[in-house]
Parts: structure tokens; sequence; C-alpha cells
């Protein structure tokens, strides 16, 4: 075996949306990393929707940003279409979506992978492991090259025997077109990993000039457009609207009538369905008496005519798919530029890893993004960003980078996947985050940065320009509380024009504030503050003082979490010794290994009795230990 002379901190495996945030958070914490990928000219590949962002998926692109990495700057760079979701609910669900030229953010991310200090990128399948001693040392090509590193993370995507399907035809691949790795997940449930099936889909790119877009209602981009990066200073690309349509009951009978060609009915697929996120034959058969499904068209880019049809996934015969397609109001003579398919493929058991990502079995292994058990881009990125910087951090010898729940969706994510596991594609939802309020869009930054400076991802001027943002905040917000509104005539008569009760007595500006008609534009008509505010600050202080009892209380239940996660359990803690846990919770602590009563507190079937007699037996044994993580 060939041995390349050069060795590394960290080899990357693949280079998705996982794989390229964790190249690039290791190379930028100063460690030498090779990116090795099937297709150079893959990197950064948009596969299914050409968008970033969404519900709950934002605020994870936004934590990326807070931290240093590049998901956000390369979204703003290509972007096409703005829209800020869920504006009618309260703040902590407000998220960004971009639709995004895909051409672009491959080429852009390519770019900035190429140019990165310390960072080669190379192209090769990766067969296997070398492994001394349970720890990695390095990979093996297809060839039998090998390269050396002390850490790995493999962010693989769907390319573990990678199967598509359309009709009865099954092709291996890791995406439509693209080599499946066969060797790897054979070496790897070799190695004693778990490893499960999961499927997921794309929908059609029809023609955009076979379109007649009059049939649908035009959604016209958010204006203005606010960027998803705090890097971003202007938008470059002119924006576009998306259409939106609705299939019909002859849409549904023509795949109701033709289910038993479909792979998914048929039993040729043998993964496991995203719930959230269904293929059309599953709209079809399990809401039969819904009459009609949205499609949105959303353009691939500005320079060409592929148009992504979101609503009308399967895995239907190309034949059929394209009757499907044409009963569509809108799309009766429609083109198709590339089939609609589904995609099994092999995924890793995400109980087998630590908080870091790294896997117990093998030291220095870590695993980001679709391998976990995940869907969607954002949360593979985030993925491939924690791994990353783990990765970094163990070589280096540095402690590891461990977020908790109140501090991060990314947290909420992570600690999700290595406490529960998946038996479905995991997608990330508000409702999953018990601290969302505190989690916001709009605070990543304030969150997130210093520990993204302290890792050395985020630079001094950033950081500092973090800093002004926060003073500016508190300053205000301490001006509002002291400052008292007398009762005049004006005051009074703006009031009645905001729809808000007159005051006949003086009152502090934070009070007036509270009151659900009443902006913070609004007070700074009444009592001009004495320093204009950027837009962004000005919005931080609305919801701080608008939102302060909800923030207290959450406050408050954050301290009362972070007792049980600061109580750390030794790895090594034999849990056959608590008496009064079952059988089955035993076992259930000996397979995840909680590394604190936290953790051990959310897993399925544990008790509040339970914990308490854990803590009890802990104590006893002189287990527990004071937990030390990132703040």
């Amino acid at each position: 075996m060939g041995i390349y002379q050069k060795k590394y901190d960290v080899i990357v495996i693949g280079a998705g949306h996982a794989g390229i945030e964790a190249a690039l958070a290791s190379a930028r914490m100063g460690c030498k990393v090779l990116v090795l990928t099937i297709d150079l000219d893959k990197i950064g590949a948009m596969p299914c929707s050409p968008s970033i962002g969404g519900s709950a998926k934002g605020q994870l692109v936004k934590e990326i940003d807070a931290l240093g990495g590049e998901m956000a700057r390369i979204a703003d760079q290509t972007a096409i279409q703005y829209k800020t979701l869920n504006t009618k609910k309260g703040p902590a669900v407000h998220a960004t979506r971009t639709q995004n030229d895909k051409i672009r953010y491959h080429i852009l991310m390519k770019s900035v992978l190429e140019k990165t200090p310390g960072l080669d990128v190379k192209q090769a399948m990766v067969e296997s492991l070398f492994i001394e001693n349970n720890r990695v040392q390095g990979i093996i090509d297809r060839t039998g090259f090998g390269y050396l590193a002390d850490a790995v993370v493999i962010a693989a995507g769907t390319f573990l025997n990678g199967l598509v399907h359309i009709g009865s035809s099954h092709i291996e691949a890791g995406r439509a077109g693209e080599f499946a790795a066969l060797s790897l997940p054979r070496h790897m449930k070799a190695l004693g990993f778990e490893l499960g099936r999961m499927k997921t889909g794309t929908p059609p790119r029809l023609d955009k000039k076979t379109i007649d877009f009059s049939r649908f209602v035009e959604q016209k981009p958010d204006e203005p457009q606010g960027p998803f990066s705090m890097f971003t200073r202007a938008i470059p690309l002119p924006q576009v609207s998306s259409f939106m349509g609705h299939t019909n009951e002859r849409s549904r009978k023509i795949v109701v009538d033709n289910i038993e060609k479909s792979p998914l009915y048929s039993g040729a697929i043998k993964g496991v369905s995203a719930r959230y996120c269904p293929s059309f034959e599953d709209k079809a058969m399990r809401f039969p008496d819904r009459i009609s499904h949205h499609v949105i068209l959303e353009a691939e880019g500005l320079d060409t005519d592929e148009i992504y049809a979101s609503g009308l996934g399967n895995s239907l015969p190309v034949e059929i798919q394209l009757e499907f397609f044409r009963s569509v109001e809108g799309l009766e003579t429609v083109e198709v530029m590339r089939p609609a398919y589904a995609i099994e493929y092999d995924y890793v058991n995400p109980l087998q890893l630590k908080p870091t990502l790294e896997t117990k079995l093998i030291a220095g292994l870590f695993l980001a993004g679709q391998i976990n058990g995940t869907s969607g881009y954002e949360e593979a990125a985030a993925q491939g960003m924690w791994a990353g910087i783990n990765a970094a951090c163990q070589v280096q010898k540095r402690p590891p980078f461990i977020l908790d729940r109140s501090q991060a969706y990314m947290a909420v994510l992570v600690d999700d996947l290595i406490t529960r596991g998946t038996r479905e594609p995991y997608r990330m939802f508000t409702s999953r985050a018990e601290y969302r309020l505190m989690l916001r869009e709009d605070n990543a930054d304030l969150r997130l940065s210093e520990i993204g400076h302290s890792l050395g991802l985020i630079g001094h001027d950033k950081i500092q320009e973090i800093r002004d943002k926060r003073s500016q905040i508190t300053s205000e917000i301490a001006r509002l509380r002291s400052a008292v509104l007398k009762p005049t005539s004006e005051v009074n008569a703006h009031l009645q024009t905001l729809g808000t009760p007159a005051i006949d007595t003086g009152i502090h500006l934070d009070h007036l504030l509270k009151r659900a008609e009443v902006a913070y534009t609004d007070i700074v008509r009444l009592e001009e503050s004495p320093a204009a505010l950027s837009p962004q600050v000005a919005a931080q202080v609305e919801i701080e003082v608008k939102y302060e009892g909800y923030i207290k209380r959450q406050t408050d239940e954050i301290k009362k979490f972070r007792n049980l996660e600061r109580m750390g359990i030794p790895d090594r803690f034999d849990y056959d010794k608590a008496h009064g846990l079952s059988n089955e919770l035993k076992e259930k602590l000996k397979r995840i290994r909680p590394a604190s009563l936290g953790q051990a507190s959310r897993i399925d079937g544990m008790t509040p009795s339970a914990i308490s007699a854990l803590m009890i037996v802990l104590k006893k044994e002189g287990g527990l230990k004071a937990e030390n993580k990132q703040s």
C-alpha cells in the first residue's frame, strides 16, 4: 500500500454541506486538513431543494454563521429569493429562507475550500479506514493508496450503499448519476457499527419553457431582504418569484391507480421514509380525503431553465410521472428535464456517538450529517461544524466543544441524536427546542460569537462589533427603564392613533413598550433616543423588553436544567449497582453512556424517580463529577 508523504491532522470524507463545514472549521482552527470527495464538480451540491433555511433550519444556519461557519455567507452570495417565515407568530419562530442559484452555490463553496490555507481538496473514493489499537490513523482509497491523519470525519451523505429507485429500475448511486460508496459501509459494519437503512427523495426538474405560469399564484420575494450572515453587507443577485399551484383529484387518481408500480409500496424500498417530508405516493395513500396538495415551482438558478417542483416528489416509472405532472393545471404540456426519484442509503445508529460526535467504537473517528440519520442541508452543516471543531480540539489537545440545549439549536440536534437515536430521517423543528424563546435567529450572534472567537473562527473586528452591539442593547434597555414619559396632549394624541389607552400619570418607557400596540419605533417618536440605533439593535431592545417576563421564566428553567447538566457521570460507571432502576433502563444507560444526569434524564423511559435513584447511587459511589462545557 502506498502512503502519501504528507500527514494531515484531519481528513474529511465527503464535500457536501456537512463535509464543507467540518473541513473549514478544522482548517480555520489551524489544522492541516484533507477533503476527499468522489467528484470535485459536486462540492456543495444541492441535490434536492435549491434553498437554505426555513423553520428551525434558519436558526441552525444563523448559529453556524455566529460560530464562524460558511453556509450563511454563501447563501447570501447566491440568494435569488428571500422569505421570512412565521412572521405572524412570535420572534422565537421567525425563520429566514433563501432560494438559491445552485450552480453559483457549488462554485463559490468549491472556491472557498480551495483558497482556505492548510486545506487540500482531492478527488478519491474511500474504501476503508486505517485503524490501530481502536484508533483511526487514516484512510485507504479505492486504488489502495493511503492518507494518514490523527482524526477522520465521515460526512458521506446518501452515498453509503446508495440505491436510486425510479419505478422498477434500481440504480446503485449516491445521487442520480453519481457513484455509490459500497465498500466503506461494509468495512464499518465489519468494525462493529450498527447500520440501518433510510429513504429520501427529490422532486422532478421541469422545463421552464413548457410551464404556463399564469395558472399559478406568484410568490414575490421579501422587500427589503434581510441577509443570513452577519458578515453580509450587500445582496449581489437579482431576486425572482416562485409560483404556487395545486394538484387535483385526477392527479391523485393517477398515482393511486399505479401505486403497485411505486417501489415505496411494492416493497422494493426497505429504508424508512421521512415522516415530515412525504412523497406524493404517501400523501395520496395516507390522506385519501384530501383532494389537492400544494405545488411550488422554484427556479434552480438565474441561468438555467430547470424548475424545481416541490410537492411532486415520487418514485413512479417515468411514463407515469409524466402523466401525473401533466394533470396539474398549468403543467398540461410540461417537459421533464430530470425525473423525480427515491433514494435509500445506509446510516449509522447515532447512539454509537459521544457528545462530540466522535464514535464510541473508534477513537478519533467522527460522523456528521445524513450518516447520523438526519435529513436536510442545514442539519448536516451544523453537525459538520460540530464534528470539525471537535476533531481539531482533539488533535490540538484542547477541551471538547460541547454546547447544551439551552445554548443552541445545534446542541438540541446533537443531544437528540446521541441520547434518543432515530429510526427515521431526523428533521429539526422549533418544537424540539425547549428554550426556543432564548434561541432565536436574531440573537444567534450574541449567543455564540464569543465561543466562535475563542475557537479562532471569529476575528477580532467582528467580535468587537458584536460586543458593541451588546453594549448598546444593555444601555438602551437601562434608559427605557429609567426614563419617564409625561402625559402631555401630544403624547396622548399619538397613543390614541396607536389604539392604546392614554396615560394620566408619568410612565416608564419600558412599561409603555410592553403594550401590544406599541413598537420601539413609537417610543422613539415619543421620546427620541440619545443615539440612533441600528435596526438590529432596536429589534433586540424591543424583544428583550416585550418578552421580559417570559425570558425571566425561561432563564429560571435553564438554571434548573443546568444543575443536572453539571452533574457528570463517569464513562465507565457500573449501572448494575443502581438497584432502584429497571433492567431495561440499566441496559439503555449502558448502551448510551450519558455524560451527565441531564442527558440521562432525556433517555426514553427515564422517570423522575429513576433519576433520583441514579443520583443517590452516584453520590454513594462517588461517581458524580462537575461537567465543564462551553459557555
